[in-house]
């Protein structure tokens, strides 16, 4: 159903309503009540101003950034359960970047914590807009205490974004767009399904999508098929390698964790974290490397030295230990939840595991035991059936040698307006601006297009619009997409 249909839909359902003095905000869970004229909704009002005046709204802090924006670091008071909001509520924290009231907006989350410092993502680049960044919650320290942790789900997300879009949509009402890279991507996509209207359109990256958690078999043939054989085989060396020198460099590993005040409370042991090391490194190579650097793999004859620089490089060595995982408990109890984990074939590695991988490989292990879990294998189908059936004005981007992607969202005939772009060789950093020039060209149109600026998006196509130039905040933007999680 198109969006305009849902809206006439609403409009005549409305109407007996609204004689019966009903207020329409009333039908809608998370919905807010329109609120009282104040400075938020004066156009004349300094932007930190009508910030502060919206209700739940707290700017803490006005950094310095390039001429032409300003960025403010702020909370909002979100429910911790949004359908009892009056169990209690907690701070969540955002960021704007303002560019101007005349410009269109774009909504980010990277799905875990809050950039804190200012940065632009590629499509509020492309449109010159502003953007409104946000900490999923349960991430520290938007995170209820104490955490109820049953509250962490994707809907109870959703309508986090849906509340904060509403409240700032008195200020910044020209178009907005949603975005954000992996798990971020995933998000702006679960969004998108319980409110399809908060936005005009969204641009997803590398958004992985396993529908069936218990069907994985694509993540193995990517890793038969990733790459040249050569690759390939010096990785499974390494591999290898790692765990039959398991004496004296998981020896050096628990040592040098050790050193570091390292504790393994969470994974069980030095060991077993050790081996989570290993058998995660290929998939990391992968992830952020390119091709080009199957040159520095050490592969089988590599020294033990060479080895152990090796997997630091692709994992870091403190990884796997309780301080490290402290700050990702919110994304593995997800995965565990609903979102659902890889898993891959392991059997070029038989005779030199330890553990059982399936029990050792899987987001309980890296999530503290007194957090209780279940999975719901419900909740993946549920926004895959939407994707495919009711998905409007989205774009996915995914890189060709991702693993991420193995399992990537698919368009199916009831998708309006979406598109699922790939780049070639690409990793886990892949954008629009490294498509293939064609591609990247009818992306940028699609984006401007639905960000109200219809003449860009015309001459995007004939090649007479120029993309804005990178600059500072899109410098530092793009390091962190190479390291997307």
């Amino acid at each position: 159903m198109t969006t305009t249909i849902r809206r006439l839909l609403v409009a005549v359902l409305l109407i007996p309503l609204l004689g019966l003095g009903l207020a329409p905000t009333a039908l809608a869970a998370g919905t807010q009540a329109p609120a009282a004229a104040s400075a938020a909704d004066d156009p004349s009002a300094d932007i930190k101003d009508r910030l502060a005046a919206i209700r739940g709204l707290t700017v803490t802090e006005e950094q310095p950034t390039t001429t032409g924006h300003r960025f403010f670091l702020l909370t909002y008071t979100q429910p911790v359960d949004h359908n009892r909001p009056w169990l209690g509520s907690f701070q969540q924290r955002l960021s704007v970047l303002h560019r101007g009231y005349d410009r269109p907006t774009v909504f980010f989350t990277n799905g875990y914590t809050l950039r804190t410092a200012p940065t632009r993502t590629e499509p509020a680049r492309l449109v010159d807009g502003n953007q409104v960044s946000i900490e999923y919650r349960f991430f520290t320290p938007s995170r209820p205490e104490p955490a109820d942790w049953s509250k962490a789900g994707i809907k109870q997300a959703a309508t986090d974004a849906h509340r904060l879009i509403t409240a700032l949509k008195r200020i910044y009402q020209q178009e907005w767009l949603s975005t954000g890279g992996s798990k971020g991507g995933m998000s702006s996509t679960y969004h998108r399904r319980f409110f399809p209207d908060d936005v005009d359109g969204t641009i997803a990256y590398v958004a992985p999508n396993d529908v069936d958690d218990r069907e994985d078999s694509a993540y193995s043939r990517f890793f038969q098929n990733v790459g040249t054989p050569e690759c390939r085989a010096a990785l499974t060396g390494t591999q290898r390698e790692l765990l039959a020198r398991r004496d004296r460099l998981g020896a050096r590993y628990a040592a040098d964790n050790a050193a570091a005040g390292s504790a393994f409370t969470t994974i069980g042991s030095a060991d077993r974290a050790y081996e989570l090391a290993v058998l995660d490194s290929v998939w990391a190579f992968w992830q952020y490397s390119l091709e080009a650097d199957c040159a520095n793999v050490p592969g089988a004859a590599g020294t033990d030295d060479a080895l152990y620089a090796w997997l630091d490089a692709q994992v870091g060595i403190t990884g796997n230990s309780d301080q490290a995982l402290a700050g990702y408990t919110a994304y593995y109890y997800q995965a565990g939840t609903e979102l659902g984990s890889p898993a891959f074939d392991v059997s070029h590695l038989k005779g030199l595991l330890r553990y059982d991988y399936k029990e050792l490989y899987a987001p309980r292990s890296y999530v503290p035991r007194s957090i209780p879990m279940r999975f719901d294998p419900s909740a993946m189908r549920d926004i895959d059936r939407w994707v495919r059936h009711s998905a409007e004005r989205i774009i996915y981007v995914y890189g060709q040698n991702d693993p991420w992607g193995a399992e990537p969202f698919r368009l199916g005939r009831g998708s309006e307006d979406s598109y699922v772009y790939t780049v070639p060789g690409g990793n886990h950093g892949a954008n629009i601006s490294r498509l293939p020039a064609a591609e990247s060209t009818a992306a940028t149109a699609k984006v401007l297009e639905w960000a109200g600026l219809g003449d860009a998006a015309a001459n995007a196509l004939t090649g007479r619009y120029q993309v804005p130039p990178i600059g500072p905040l899109d410098e530092a933007g793009l390091k962190l997409d190479r390291v997307r999680l």
